[in-house]
């Protein structure tokens, strides 16, 4: 059976999980209503976080297809798979055109010499410009650099959600058949003459069995291999260490399946070797080189991780100890390879990802399976080049009703961003920005309630430069607890002027916790804990009703945005809190 390998590489919501499960349906190798984001917070978020393979056989032909990210803090999941697959399907929102992430991706496609086939996505939506999207692509193509044979891409028009892909827009389709044929067309089959070459194959996931434990995901790019065999598993250094295939899978839809045997092309799960690790080449033969290590790029973002210390820490979560933290971090780092943790310091953990969003994922992770954990304001990464420091950019595509762009380009350039692009049509500006990875920290709640919720803001890493200097951001106060306690509806209805508040009434609260943020800037101690002095006099009408306003919820998201220098985020399975790294006022004070 011919084997073709491809992977589904978009920005973020342009469609490519759907796709995977529409192609997945009509091809009856998934029931209805099973998606490829299997995960719980992919299923809550509505993205895709990992990166995943499945298959398909449509005309005899076996497909191996990897859903990817599209959020760019997910990158570096993108960035080893491209390296197991053939060819790649670049889909593009037919209104939104091509955005960061597709330039990113199209980017890394083009330098291992791929050839893309676009596929313009959500041809049905109001507003869709067909060929300004293709133009669109075509100038990132040149861009990017592409060579003759890549620039003559295919291009197949879809809806997605409905199941329907065409090779011209007007033309009848009830199926995805077009799109299928064109991957066969186009792609070429693996190489069946290689199966009598000596083994050779490349990590580039990894699983985990509680049965079988570890187990490496591969593509085999030539031999065969058989269940029971022994193999070699070597890294770009040729250090080497022997295992036992104890179980071996290949993937058909959703499922693995057990084979005996596995050929040139196929993208197979290997049990029985606990120490594999991503970017390792396996083979039969100790003399057959290790393939080229799977480079990713550097992180650009960084905080400290520590053990909860609060006066509330242990009452809810049920891990605790820096040695459970430690055990958790070490599992993480071997399967997430965008992510760098260094073990050094004895106080905290230094956790290194590619953005905000990268972070709070694995934060969030932690905390739905118990842990309590606290962490610092995420920082950014420096670089030092020749006696000079070098800070990470990022290009900024916004996406916004036209009557925003002012204030949204006054308060970018104040955070050293530079605007490259500005288009308007239908009463809606798209605008892009390079700017320091800094500038953007924090930012987001801020542009949303600028734009009233209507905007779109998406990033992804650009390169390192040259530091631009001082960034002046807006910044709120906190309001800090004086008091342990329970806080009072009396003193919120007094507080509640003065800010916006985090809490509600009866929440518990200690000294040094902060309750919520004041505009003017600078910290505000309260006593939220204070009630009303009763006494015996009673008149109509002389107690007021309280009103108050509800409170700010806080997410991990927000609250890492909220996050000042000086505080850290305390993070339970329950709870969300910010607070003071010191928490009574007087160590603020000489801290100062």
């Amino acid at each position: 059976m011919e084997i073709r390998n491809i992977a589904i590489v978009a920005h973020v919501d342009h469609g490519k999980t759907t796709l995977t499960d529409m192609l997945l349906q009509q091809c009856k190798m998934t029931k209805e209503n099973i998606s490829m984001d299997s995960n719980a917070l992919e299923q809550e978020r509505g993205i895709t976080i990992y990166a995943k393979n499945t298959s398909l056989f449509y005309k005899e032909t076996k497909i191996n297809i990897l859903d990817t990210p599209g959020h760019a803090d997910f990158s570096s999941e993108v960035e080893r798979v491209l390296r197991s697959v053939d060819a790649v399907l670049l889909l593009v929102d037919a209104l939104e055109g091509p955005m960061p992430q597709t330039k990113f991706v199209l980017k890394k496609s083009l330098e291992l010499g791929l050839i893309p086939t676009l596929v313009l996505n959500k041809i049905d939506k109001q507003g869709a410009n067909l060929q300004w999207a293709q133009d669109q692509v075509y100038e990132l193509f040149f861009e990017l650099g592409a060579n003759d044979k890549q620039l003559d891409f295919k291009t197949i028009y879809a809806i997605g959600k409905e199941g329907i892909a065409k090779k011209e827009p007007d033309e009848e389709s009830k199926n995805l058949n077009p799109l299928l044929d064109t991957i066969l067309e186009i792609i070429p089959p693996a190489n069946a003459e290689k199966n009598e070459k000596p083994f050779q194959a490349q990590v580039f996931n990894l699983s985990y069995d509680n049965f079988l434990g570890r187990m490496g995901i591969c593509r085999i790019y030539q031999g065969k291999i058989n269940d029971g065999e022994t193999l070699y598993a070597k890294d770009s250094q040729t250090e080497k260490f022997n295992g036992k295939i104890t179980k071996l899978f290949t993937f058909s839809g959703h499922e693995k399946q057990a084979v005996e045997t596995a050929h040139t092309g196929d993208i197979v799960m290997i049990a029985g070797f606990p120490e594999i690790y991503i970017g390792q080449t396996l083979v039969n033969k100790p003399e057959t080189p290790a393939m080229q290590a799977i480079t990713i790029d550097p992180p650009t973002v960084s905080l400290n991780l520590i053990v909860n210390d609060s006066p509330l820490a242990g009452k809810i979560g049920t891990k605790l100890t820096s040695r459970q933290i430690r055990e958790r971090l070490e599992k993480e780092i071997e399967i997430n390879v965008g992510l760098e943790i260094d073990f050094s310091n004895e106080k905290f953990f230094i956790v290194r990802g590619r953005g905000e969003l990268h972070l709070a994922i694995l934060l969030e992770n932690m905390r739905r399976e118990g842990f309590e954990i606290a962490v610092s304001q995420p920082q950014v990464i420096f670089q030092e080049k020749e006696n000079q420091q070098y800070e990470p950019y990022e290009q900024a595509s916004l996406l916004l009703p036209e009557e925003f762009s002012g204030i949204i380009i006054e308060k970018l350039a104040k955070r050293k961003g530079i605007m490259t692009t500005m288009e308007s049509e239908n009463g809606q500006s798209r605008i892009t920005f390079d700017i320091p990875t800094r500038g953007l920290l924090g930012y987001r709640e801020e542009f949303i309630i600028d734009t009233k919720g209507e905007g779109i803001l998406n990033s992804t890493f650009n390169e390192f430069r040259p530091y631009a200097g001082k960034i002046i951001k807006t910044e709120l106060g906190s309001m800090v607890s004086m008091a342990t306690g329970k806080a009072s509806g009396f003193s919120l209805f007094n507080l509640q002027e003065r800010g916006t508040l985090y809490i509600n009434p009866n929440d518990a609260i200690y000294e040094g916790m902060v309750i919520g943020n004041t505009s003017r800037g600078n910290d505000m101690i309260a006593n939220p804990t204070k009630t009303k002095q009763l006494t015996n006099m009673r008149s109509s009408g002389a107690d007021e009703a309280i009103k108050l306003t509800p409170p700010l919820p806080l997410t991990l998201e927000k609250a890492l945005s909220l996050l000042k220098e000086d505080e850290y985020l305390e993070i339970t399975p329950e709870n969300i809190r910010l607070r003071k790294q010191h928490l009574k006022e007087s160590e603020r004070k000489r801290k100062k």
